[in-house]
């Protein structure tokens, strides 16, 4: 298959990528020499700060708790390709247990801390995770979870006696020694699950291949350096957070970690600390616009702003470029391209002049990587300007979906790797038209209708379901249910409380719309696209 519309040849610009990248970062060949370097490097400078009680680690010091790390998981028996997972907020220990598990090849797996205990306990079981490091205030849920496969757990905070190690008490005593665990490139390192159409998460594997793909090539534009001041505040559990933690590392930046998303001090953090650099999903930017006193804080500092992981509006975009006053960058990914394969430039950020049109697009393809637009029944390549699916191929595509060969299967055609988003090319611009799957993002979250429908179906007084994303303008989508009643006398709060009791909040109905039939085709599927509809009607594209 030939590369898409207005995407060119590129060995070339590759060779030149590669030679650039390896000149710049030195030895750095796999994930765990993203602190050996940098402690070799710049072994007093400050890598990370952690805002909520100030404590800070040097590169060198990083590398050294890494190492602490590494021999305590030695201890607990975790073997190459064994995954050791973390439940938590934000936190900076993440880091070097990240880290420290990269040196003795294992694979870190970041649990979605927001969703209900069987959600977790799920993920926790499927991904085979040996050692779990986990937040306080999760003990309750982890508590009510079997958990056969854990032999240890570690808690992170002051739990008092709970039988478990806290994080001192287990690296105490442990030599700072690196085990120097042999890695190939195509060993995978980090595991995060996403939704699936089946209502089952499933665990993206991405190779240490895929990350340094990532960390040497994508994100360049961005200009970071050992005096960028990158701010963490997104999720963890999410490329977009634990991603742009690691890219911040890799690159010599001082990172600042928050542990939650806190609106008003990152206003304040941004002037204080003189930040250089952040990403945000696009509900973030227009919950910050909202702040008290956002425009008059100070944002000299500012090199640029990332957006990414959810559309955004125009007019959130136009207000964010005017408020902030640096460079904006939109990244599009997924999880399983490693995070950004598409970006649009902050020179192509052009409101009310002549190429005002390219915000409505998430950019050109990355130098490394190459985009076709294809036909989901003839798997033929559609013309220019023209909707169909988009496909990638390059070195951030994930090795594949963890112990899931159906999946596999359906997600990639001849090294393909098939989104399920529907979009065009347009002078080599790549604009996202609708979703191939049924996805609904709000908020920045993903969330797959069949996990919902599923939840829906096993309720007495529900005959049949759908659920559809609905245009929100805060959020951008929100959930809604279709429901044929089996029950008569069901009502709204009812369907909302035992989505409550099963789903996590995020994923739950804001709404209910009662319905006498639902459209099927033929062989029974629900007509998705004409219950959406109604609600998008005069808007000119079917995401938000």
């Amino acid at each position: 298959m030939e590369p898409g519309i207005g995407i060119g040849p590129k060995a070339r610009i590759r060779e030149r990528l590669q030679s650039r990248s390896q000149s710049q970062e030195g030895n750095m060949r796999v994930l765990a020499d993203v602190t050996r370097e940098q402690a070799a490097k710049r072994p007093d400078q400050v890598a990370l700060t952690y805002v909520n009680d100030g404590r800070s680690w040097t590169f060198a010091q990083l590398d050294t708790e890494a190492n602490r790390v590494a021999q305590a998981l030695l201890l607990a028996g975790v073997e190459p390709g064994d995954r050791i997972a973390y439940l938590d907020r934000n936190s900076p220990e993440y880091f070097t247990f990240l880290f420290g598990g990269a040196k003795v090849n294992a694979v870190s797996v970041a649990v979605n801390w927001r969703l209900a205990v069987p959600e977790m306990e799920y993920i926790l079981n499927d991904s085979a995770s040996k050692v779990l490091l986990a937040g306080e205030e999760f003990l309750d849920g982890i508590g009510r979870m079997d958990l056969p496969g854990i032999s240890t757990v570690i808690v992170l905070g002051d739990p008092g006696d709970t039988g478990y190690p806290t994080w001192d008490q287990w690296l105490a005593g442990q030599p700072d020694i690196d085990p120097e665990v042999p890695v190939s490139d195509e060993d995978t390192c980090y595991q995060l699950y996403t939704s699936g159409t089946t209502g089952l998460p499933k665990g993206v594997e991405l190779t240490q291949a895929n990350f340094l793909a990532c960390l040497k090539d994508s994100l360049t534009p961005l200009e970071m350096d050992e005096n960028t001041v990158n701010l963490v505040c997104m999720p963890l559990f999410h490329i977009s957070g634990s991603g742009w933690g690691v890219v911040g590392i890799f690159h010599g930046a001082r990172s600042l970690m928050l542990r939650d998303v806190d609106l008003p001090r990152i206003v304040r953090l941004i002037g204080e600390e003189r930040i250089t650099h952040s990403l945000f999903v696009p509900a973030v930017l227009q919950f910050l616009l909202a702040v008290p006193g956002v425009g008059e804080a100070d944002y000299s500092s500012l090199h640029s702003i990332t957006y990414g992981a959810s559309p955004i509006s125009e007019s959130v975009l136009v207000q964010s470029m005017e408020t902030f006053g640096c460079k904006f960058y939109q990244a599009y990914g997924l999880t399983e391209t490693t995070g950004v394969v598409s970006l649009l430039h902050d020179e192509d950020h052009d409101p009310g002049g002549p190429r005002a049109h390219l915000l409505r697009s998430c950019g050109k393809p990355i130098d490394t990587h190459d985009v076709r637009i294809v036909d989901t029944d003839s798997f033929e390549e559609m013309p220019e300007g023209e909707v169909g699916e988009i496909w990638v191929k390059g070195p951030q595509v994930m090795k594949g979906y963890w112990n899931n060969p159906d999946a596999n299967r359906d997600a990639f055609v001849d090294g393909w790797f098939r989104t399920g988003d529907a979009g065009y090319l347009r002078e080599g611009f790549l604009y996202i038209h609708d979703r191939v799957k049924d996805m609904i993002i709000s908020g920045g979250e993903n969330i797959y209708p069949a996990e919902i429908e599923n939840v829906l179906m096993q309720h007495a007084g529900i005959a049949d379901a759908a659920v559809i994303g609905v245009p929100d303008d805060r959020w951008g989508e929100t959930v809604k249910a279709l429901i044929m009643r089996a029950d008569e006398s069901l009502a709204e709060e009812d369907v909302m409380s035992y989505c409550r009791e099963r789903l996590a909040g995020y994923k739950c109905p804001s709404s209910v719309d009662w319905v006498e039939d639902l459209p099927r085709t033929p062989s029974g599927k629900i007509l998705k696209v004409e219950l959406r509809k109604p609600y998008w009607e005069g808007r000119d594209r079917q995401v938000s």
